[in-house]
């Protein structure tokens, strides 16, 4: 799943190619993906792309009066062409969900692999009309997100910081991949409730957070879409390298999986040599 770097490259790559052309056409072959209806997806056509922008893990491509707001979701990506094919894409079983045609001829394609369905794409007046960009919390690269900002959102919170980090109401951008390295820049088990963490440790875990994200942005910004998630994955540290051996410590990295997903970390670094309990296994040797 594309997380806050990644979109950050896509809206930066896209600015740099659409802001100031026009759309020409905007056609969904996959219609389960457009989530609104008032204003019509039409209502894009003709409009000059202004800007793109990132809000948490969303896009935003604003054009003249309203906004095209995406969600890749778990399996989606834009794939832009400088010559995009003629005539309007038909539905079909093919990854396409949605395209985006301009004036020059060039654009972007939304596509979604696999059968879970989740990419949405909205048609606002605002940005802030789609409930899920309304209910994003703090930016973790904006100057508002400081130490005392992160204290207030952990305070009190009986949750494990990885749910945190990934709640997208508290902090917005951040999700299951990053969150692996955070945690591990930060020496922290995902498993530390929010609630009991000192200063000292809401002191690292803001400078992880900080330092990982401006680091992976920094990474992403001059590398092109089509190889932006292999570059993501050769720029982890833990996420995805269980059984691999830490960078760091020399330690061997460890998976705690569930029911969809899974987490890394690495037990030397982060939890004192402890083996975190995998839930999946605790269940099937019940």
């Amino acid at each position: 799943m594309p997380e806050l770097p990644e979109l950050a490259a896509v809206a930066a790559y896209l600015s740099d190619r659409t802001v100031g052309e026009t759309i020409a056409a905007v056609d969904a072959t996959a219609f389960s993906v457009v989530k609104t209806y008032d204003p019509p997806l039409e209502a894009l056509v003709g409009g000059e792309v202004i800007s793109v922008a990132r809000h948490g893990k969303f896009l935003d491509i604003h054009a003249d009066d309203v906004h095209l707001v995406l969600h890749l979701a778990r399996a989606g990506w834009v794939r832009y062409s400088e010559n995009l094919p003629s005539g309007r894409p038909k539905p079909s079983r093919s990854p396409l969900a949605l395209r985006v045609k301009l004036t020059d001829g060039s654009g972007f394609d939304l596509t979604e692999a696999g059968t879970k369905k989740r990419l949405a794409a909205y048609v606002v007046r605002d940005p802030r009309d789609v409930d899920g960009v309304a209910a994003l919390g703090i930016d973790p690269l904006s100057p508002d997100f400081t130490v005392d900002a992160l204290a207030g959102i952990v305070s009190g919170r009986r949750s494990q910081i990885k749910g945190v980090l990934r709640d997208q109401k508290l902090i917005a951008g951040i999700g299951n991949a990053y969150s692996d390295e955070i945690l591990h820049a930060a020496t922290m088990s995902p498993f530390a409730l929010a609630s009991t963490l000192a200063t000292e440790d809401v002191s690292r875990l803001h400078a992880a957070i900080v330092e990982t994200l401006t680091r992976s942005v920094a990474r992403a910004a001059d590398v092109p879409l089509h190889r932006l998630k292999d570059s993501k994955r050769t720029g982890m540290r833990v996420h995805g390298r269980a059984g691999k051996t830490c960078i760091v410590c020399g330690g061997t990295v460890a998976e705690v999986s569930f029911a969809d997903s899974s987490l890394q970390y690495c037990p030397t670094c982060q939890t004192g040599g402890k083996l975190l309990a995998d839930r999946r296994m605790s269940r099937l040797l019940k």
